[in-house]
């Protein structure tokens, strides 16, 4: 890529590659560590592209930089899906499945 800037790598990282991650954690909610290892890896070059952040651990990259790693998100997103099923959210969804 051949800019490193923040704004530009960020971006395009959160629009074009995050949000495939993360339906795809969501989706097959990858139980083994290998697996969650694979979509961290990805998380962790792309933030490893920007100018200046090369130097810092990932951790410390993803606080700088306002991100979760994908592991986190994967239990928000599963708080929110508990919460929604809890609160009737997916109630009527099953009513008219066989008819």
């Amino acid at each position: 890529m051949a800019s490193g800037s923040r704004e530009v790598i960020l971006t395009l990282y959160s629009a074009l590659v995050r949000s495939h991650l993360e339906y795809c954690i969501q989706l097959w909610s990858p139980r083994h560590k290998k697996d969650m290892e694979l979509f961290e890896r990805v998380q962790r070059r792309a933030t490893k592209m920007i100018r200046g952040m090369e130097h810092l651990l990932y951790k410390d990259r993803l606080r700088e930089l306002g991100l979760f790693s994908l592991e986190k998100r994967k239990l928000l997103g599963d708080r929110i899906a508990a919460f929604q099923y809890s609160s009737g959210a997916y109630r009527n969804d099953g009513e008219n499945i066989f008819s």
